[in-house]
C-alpha cells in the first residue's frame, strides 16, 4: 500500500485494488487497537561481520552482567560537529508558537568529540579536539581510564581504525588490566555512548547556535557538567535473541 498510509486513502485503495468496501473509520479503529502506524517507515542495517553472534554476546553480556569489581566504559568520538550560527537570532518559544530558527546558518567549524560513558555511574567524561587520529584516541583513553588504576577496566568501542593502531596496541600489551570489546562491524548502535550523543543532540547541539567553535566546545561542557550531577546508568533492556 504504497499510497495508502492514511486511513481515508486506504478504504479507496481496498476498494479500488481489492473491491473490499470498508469505512475508514473501522480502518483507523484497527490501527489504533493494534499500535498500526503504517505512514511511519524505518531503516535498518543487517552487520555483515562473521563473528557478529559472539561480538553481540560479549558486550551484551558486560552490561547485564559485568565482572564484580570490574569498571565498564564505552568510548566513541562524535565527529565532525558543526558550529553553525544562525542568520537571525531564534524565535523563543511562545504560547501556541513553537521555538523557530532560520534555515540559513553560517558554518565555523568543526570539532571532534571524544567521549566516554561509565556504566556503572552514568558519568561522562568529555573531550573536544581539532583532530581524530590515532594519537588523539590514545591520549583521550590514558585519561578516561586514570581514575580507574588498579581495577580491571573494560572498554566497549567500534572498530575504527583508529582504535587499534600499533601505538594502542603496544599501551594495551603494557596495561593489561584493560580489555577492549568491540561492537559487531556496522554495529556501533551497540555502544551505550552513542545513546547519550543522540540525548546529547537532541537537547543541546541541534538546538544551539554557536558564533564559534569555542562557543560551541563550552556549550558542550555546559551540558556534560550537569548531566555528571544527576548522573544514572541506562537500564539496558535488549538481549542477544533476535
Amino acid at each position: 500500500m504504497e499510497q495508502a498510509a492514511e486511513p481515508r486513502e486506504s478504504a479507496k485503495y481496498l476498494k479500488r485494488t481489492e473491491n473490499i468496501s470498508v469505512s475508514w473509520h473501522y480502518i483507523a479503529r484497527i490501527w489504533r487497537e493494534e499500535s498500526l502506524k503504517p505512514h511511519r517507515s524505518g531503516t535498518f542495517k543487517i552487520s555483515k561481520d562473521p563473528a557478529i553472534a559472539a561480538k553481540v554476546a560479549d558486550v551484551i553480556g558486560l552490561y547485564l552482567a559485568p565482572p564484580g569489581g570490574a569498571v565498564v566504559l564505552s568510548i566513541d568520538e562524535k565527529t565532525q560537529i558543526q558550529a553553525l550560527d544562525r542568520t537571525q537570532p531564534v524565535l523563543p518559544v511562545a504560547f501556541a508558537a513553537s521555538e523557530k530558527r532560520t534555515a540559513d546558518y553560517v558554518r565555523h567549524g568543526t570539532p571532534n568529540l571524544f567521549a566516554v560513558l561509565n556504566m556503572a555511574t552514568g558519568e561522562v567524561l568529555g573531550e573536544c579536539k581539532s583532530t581524530r587520529n590515532g594519537k588523539d584516541f590514545l591520549a583521550f583513553l590514558k585519561k578516561a581510564v586514570k581514575p580507574h588504576v588498579g581495577k580491571e577496566t573494560h572498554v566497549v568501542l567500534d572498530n575504527l581504525s583508529t582504535h587499534t593502531t600499533p601505538e594502542v596496541k603496544e599501551w594495551l600489551v603494557k596495561n593489561a588490566h584493560v580489555h577492549f570489546h568491540f561492537t559487531p562491524i556496522g554495529s556501533s548502535g551497540l555502544n551505550q555512548i552513542e545513546i547519550w550523543f543522540g540525548i546529547l543532540t537532541r537537547q543541546s547541539i541541534r538546538r544551539g547556535t554557536s558564533s564559534s567553535v569555542n562557543v560551541l566546545i563550552k556549550q558542550i561542557s555546559d551540558y556534560i557538567n550537569p548531566w555528571n550531577e544527576n548522573a544514572k546508568p541506562f537500564t539496558w533492556t535488549a538481549t542477544t535473541l533476535v
